[in-house]
């Protein structure tokens, strides 16, 4: 089937048995976010809210929300078709006619990247006096500084060249006609407005609300700088995208959406944005952003509204930021031909925790590329990376415990960089946009001297003090444990749980104290067995790993938040020895965690099998 639109994709979802429409009355105020993450966590369908409380307009959300539909809209599984791209690209450089023929498939993708004009665009078959308050646009957490447009795929064009870029951005509704415009840094369409009013130029934009599944992906892609992503959704649908001028802007625009906003951007308004629940998991903090201003709004007839819901881990975001990575990923090999792979976790919010396996030609070559890939486009939002050897998947967070538990030593192999630019939404250094980064180096290779070291260390755990040896089952194991238990609380007993992941980093729960917690801890002589100790706060499931990632690494600060059994300064050279501790608590100052109202979660629970009838 032939996929053009959101329209399309939703009929070839319902074909295959991928879409449930629902018919029951429902609210675009948090209700619709307690239903759509609740059908994810099942495993359901993607979900079509055909009576939206106080709107005409139908409802799609968790459209791209599982690995299956994924495929279905890529037509392959994303990591094929990213070896296929990387296997391309390798061999046509430089540029051979027989490569063409030798990888049709390809061939045609890149033939498909020229976007082409239409005369008949479908995106305008509807120019009405519409405004913002007549579309469902959702509020998603109780908390939120009011409704937010979730998926807006944001046009702007640099007015200094005219390179197009289209990036998600949310945006809060203020009223009718106007919205904030959350550009964050690191982002195409922030650089465009910075460009703009360098040059005191209108801004124009227009923004695509529903458009096809490649265009999506393509929008969510982090793309290099310069890289027009209408181009790249060509390449991902195997067929041209259709653009077409806007009606009340000189700009063009996706011809099969289901929405079209035109407006500006005013180069001296800003207002307050915000708050707004986001993908860390916490509400970001309201703060000062410009101003969309609407001029008119296009659609198709009978159009549908998307949207999506972001939080705390697992949502949809999920699987479009995972398939971008893949198909992406392999890419990077074609400046770093050293990196095997690279994978930023989801649990972290992506920009938290990037892990690339690197064959390493010469003695830390593994740094340099960490360090290189962290001054690399949006992967420089990047707060922890971890290098580990080729044999190591990147994407087993549990062979990535192994490899630091082998071979990772402080004294050389982890690397602190303070004071840089910090991914917008994390709020742990207390400062916007700025804060610290860190690089843990886990590969084989290394010096003698660090070599020794570690060899050292493990005949120092197999000598009896080592309170981790591998249970044997049974009563031994409950043995075991209790001793674990006596052990760890009598280092300090405000510890109320704790969790012991891949025999390599040991995560405690506390209710307040984590620092002094985990300094206890990490110069404890008796708690030899791990290389890391991370303390989380109560509302962490530490029994959960995908919930541990998230608990961990979206609530420290390298620079304040890390320490070392030892610690000391050598010349200007920090020195590091022995354990690492993580003081992941929840802190004074953080915004707070999503969690829904208790009002909707009776409702949804009240009212659950009547969605569904």
């Amino acid at each position: 089937m032939k996929i053009y639109s959101l329209q399309d994709f939703i009929k070839y979802l319902d074909q295959n048995g991928e879409l449930i429409r629902v018919k029951a009355e429902v609210d675009a105020r948090l209700e619709v976010t307690e239903i759509s993450i609740r059908a994810l966590l099942k495993g359901m369908p993607a979900l079509l809210f055909e009576n939206v409380k106080g709107f005409r307009f139908p409802l799609a959300m968790n459209v791209l929300a599982s690995d299956k539909r994924i495929e279905l809209a890529l037509g392959k599984h994303p990591d094929q078709l990213g070896e296929e791209l990387i296997t391309f690209m390798e061999e046509a450089m430089p540029p051979k006619p027989k490569v063409l023929f030798k990888h049709p498939g390809i061939t045609k993708r890149l033939f498909c990247t020229i976007p082409k004009k239409t005369s008949r665009p479908t995106s305008q078959e509807v120019t009405s006096n519409l405004n913002l308050n007549e579309l469902p646009i959702t509020t998603c957490w109780p908390e939120d500084g009011g409704p937010f447009i979730t998926l807006a795929q944001v046009f702007t064009y640099d007015p200094h060249d005219g390179k197009r870029n289209v990036g998600i951005y949310r945006m809060h509704v203020f009223d009718g006609q106007t919205t904030g415009m959350h550009w964050q840094i690191q982002k195409g369409g922030g650089f465009h407005y910075y460009q703009a009013k360098k040059l005191g130029k209108e801004f124009e934009i227009a923004v695509a609300l529903g458009t096809d599944p490649a265009l999506l992906l393509a929008t969510v892609a982090a793309l290099p700088e310069g890289i027009d992503e209408v181009m790249f959704s060509g390449f991902l649908r195997g067929k041209r995208t259709r653009m077409v001028q806007g009606k009340t802007v000189s700009i063009n625009v996706p011809a099969d959406a289901e929405f079209i906003l035109e407006g500006t951007v005013h180069l001296t308004e800003s207002r307050m944005e915000g708050p707004f629940g986001d993908h860390f998991g916490h509400y970001s903090n309201a703060s000062e952003f410009p101003v969309f201003h609407l001029n008119t709004i296009t659609h198709r007839k009978n159009p549908i509204y998307p949207a999506t819901v972001v939080g705390r881990p697992p949502m949809e975001d999920k699987y479009l930021g995972n398939a971008t990575q893949q198909v992406l990923g392999p890419l990077i090999r074609l400046i770093h031909p050293e990196v095997c792979d690279l994978w930023a976790y989801y649990e972290a919010g992506f920009h938290n925790l990037l892990v690339v396996s690197v064959e390493e030609r010469y003695q830390k070559e593994a740094m340099k590329t960490a360090l290189s890939i962290m001054g690399e486009g949006q992967l420089s939002l990047t707060k922890c990376a971890i290098t580990v050897s080729e044999n190591v998947n990147p994407r087993d967070f549990n062979a990535v415990l192994k490899a630091i538990r082998e071979n990772f030593d402080p004294t050389y192999d982890f690397i602190m960089i303070p004071k840089v630019p910090l991914d917008t939404l994390d709020f742990t250094s207390f400062k916007m946009n700025l804060g610290s980064k860190m690089i843990m180096d886990a590969t084989k290779s290394g010096s003698a001297d660090k070599k020794k070291a570690i060899k050292s260390e493990i005949s120092a755990k197999a000598d009896g003090r080592n309170p981790w040896p591998r249970p044997q089952g049974g009563s031994h194991q409950g043995r075991l444990k209790s001793e674990i238990d006596r052990m760890i609380k009598a280092i300090d007993n405000r510890i109320s749980d704790w969790n012991l992941l891949g025999e390599t980093l040991l995560v405690v729960t506390v209710g307040n104290g984590g620092r002094e917690v985990v300094s206890k801890l990490t110069k404890s002589n008796e708690l030899v067995g791990p290389k890391i100790i991370a303390a989380v706060s109560p509302d962490v499931d530490i029994h959960n790993q995908e919930q541990t990632i998230w608990g961990i690494f979206t609530r420290f600060d390298a620079e304040r938040d890390i320490m070392f059994a030892e610690e000391k300064l050598v010349g200007i050279s920090p020195l590091f020895k022995g354990k690492m501790g993580i003081d992941a608590t929840w802190k004074k100052g953080y915004p707070s965690p999503l969690v829904m109202s208790d009002e909707i979660v009776k409702k949804v629970d009240e009212q659950w099998d009547s969605y569904w009838k």
